[in-house]
């Protein structure tokens, strides 16, 4: 609303300041919320497929509905945003139910002590996936920073017509995450190995874009790179939602969460300081930060068993015991 009526850059700012801090204090209660509605694990992996899904196709939308309103007024965008988070209001408020039961919050000293406690046992691979989700949302708003900049710059597309072209890429991720999280169901294997797969999609993806620049070619890369993170996003979501108690599970997604806003925040900028490297170094580099991920996954991320398996962290190793001789006598 206040960046709808702001007649100077500084208002504008303090109203993207404030809807930075909704978003981030409205997200990361969703995955935990998902976790603690649903008993079954299956249904919880479903769901938090659905969540990225419509996540996905919120971003989908945007540039398109962006474009068709501001050709309209050009802060019908901005004045678009209260209605809709009214609307999303009215849905919280009637459709999800409070447990009957609440449970009293911890004291705050005990809190930290719990979220350090966890961090202490599980941090092997909570860093690791808190570390993808800033990778995977890094590599997705910079390859959007840069196929806008080009269909822009290059190619004259502007408004709706670049909007429905970024929608493409978008797409592939929507459907990814739908059909992922419908199918890892609780197996914490599948969840790994399909987001390895996907990481490995994304990486040879930007790879190849690396090799040549024409847009068709670019454009069906990424729909590739879409893809693979479609594919690691409910994978990792669903990896923390169910290898951590319902306790700490809000704080430990709080935190990924957060990762993931700084992959967001990241991405444009770092992209056009690459941009003035060149196109294949560019893309090399973006795509062996993906190596990095597809690495992390592979080494720290190690679920104990399949169906129901907790993930299990590093153990330290123990000396064997050695039996002292008997005193003769």
């Amino acid at each position: 609303m206040v960046r709808g009526w702001a007649s100077c850059v500084l208002a504008d700012t303090g109203g993207r300041f404030l809807q930075g801090i909704g978003a981030a204090g409205a997200f990361p209660i969703v995955l935990p919320l998902v976790g603690d509605l649903f008993e079954s694990e299956e249904e919880v992996s479903h769901n938090l497929g659905v969540i990225e899904t419509s996540n996905t196709f919120g971003k989908v939308l945007s540039p398109i509905l962006g474009a068709l309103l501001g050709a309209w007024i050009w802060y019908a965008p901005l004045l678009s945003i209260p209605a809709l988070c009214l609307i999303s209001v009215l849905l919280v408020l009637f459709l999800v139910h409070e447990p009957k039961k609440r449970e009293q919050a911890k004291p705050l000293r005990e809190f930290v002590s719990a979220v350090k406690e966890v961090l202490k046992q599980k941090g092997r691979w909570l860093y690791a996936i808190f570390s993808i989700g800033c990778i995977s949302m890094f590599l997705l708003f910079g390859v959007l920073f840069y196929l806008s900049e080009q269909l822009e710059t290059k190619h004259g597309l502007n408004g709706v017509i670049k909007g429905l072209v970024l929608a493409i890429p978008l797409a592939a991720l929507c459907l990814a995450s739908f059909i992922t999280g419908k199918k890892i169901g609780k197996d914490k294997k599948l969840m790994k190995w399909s987001g390895v797969a996907g990481l490995i999609l994304s990486t040879g993806a930007l790879f190849g874009i690396g090799f040549f620049s024409n847009i068709y070619f670019v454009i069906a890369c990424l729909i590739v790179c879409g893809s693979g993170i479609g594919i690691v996003l409910p994978s990792s979501d669903a990896l923390i939602t169910e290898g951590i108690d319902k306790e700490m599970r809000g704080t430990i997604t709080s935190l990924y969460s957060s990762m993931r806003f700084i992959g967001v925040s990241a991405g444009p900028p770092v992209m056009s300081l690459l941009m003035k490297a060149g196109h294949m170094t560019m893309f090399f580099v973006i795509a062996g930060v993906s190596l990095v991920a597809v690495i992390l996954l592979l080494t720290l991320v190690k679920p104990e068993s399949g169906r129901g398996g907790a993930i299990k962290p590093k153990e330290p190793r123990r000396r064997p015991k050695v039996a002292r001789p008997l005193h003769q006598g």
